[in-house]
């Protein structure tokens, strides 16, 4: 009786701190401008994102994964030459949260105007967000668009 309890209790707290490993944070977007397209789809397949469009020639892929209530994720990859660019589009706060609180420690500057916010982060690059309201308007939900920009000493290991 007791094994059984102590599995349940086990098994509970795994999966409740593991809720969040499908949304990406800092330490995901460093492994993937720090690594090729190809270990990029591996990552995103681990995280159980699905392969939307591949291009080989212009070396681009998107991957896609689809939250509870309607929300989702939308990460486009682009590999040129050495660089990896990203970005980024949800509607689910708990992604744009993520990588806000996971990025703050790391901010080496910040601006921001009505339209966008720069954060320049340390070992990563230049990170571009802006927030839209939804199409059709739901004042509960918002649109994010957050463009990543490697540093030019980041370069994508094959």
């Amino acid at each position: 009786m007791k094994n059984t309890l102590l599995f349940a209790i086990l098994f509970i707290s795994a999966t409740t701190c593991f809720g969040q490993s499908k949304l990406i944070s800092y330490d995901d977007l460093g492994y993937l401008l720090h690594n090729n397209i190809n270990k990029a789809g591996t990552f995103f397949e681990a995280k159980r994102y699905s392969l939307i469009e591949k291009n080989i020639n212009k070396k681009t892929r998107k991957y896609s994964l689809k939250l509870e209530d309607g929300t989702y994720a939308n990460f486009n990859l682009r590999n040129d030459g050495r660089r990896m660019y990203v970005e980024i589009e949800t509607n689910a706060p708990e992604q744009y949260n993520l990588i806000y609180n996971s990025i703050s420690q790391y901010i080496n500057k910040q601006t921001s105007t009505a339209e966008v916010q720069t954060f320049d982060v340390k070992d990563l690059g230049s990170i571009y967000i802006m927030i839209d309201d939804t199409t059709p308007y739901d004042p509960l939900r918002r649109t994010y668009t957050m463009q990543v920009v490697s540093d030019k000493s980041i370069t994508a290991y094959n």
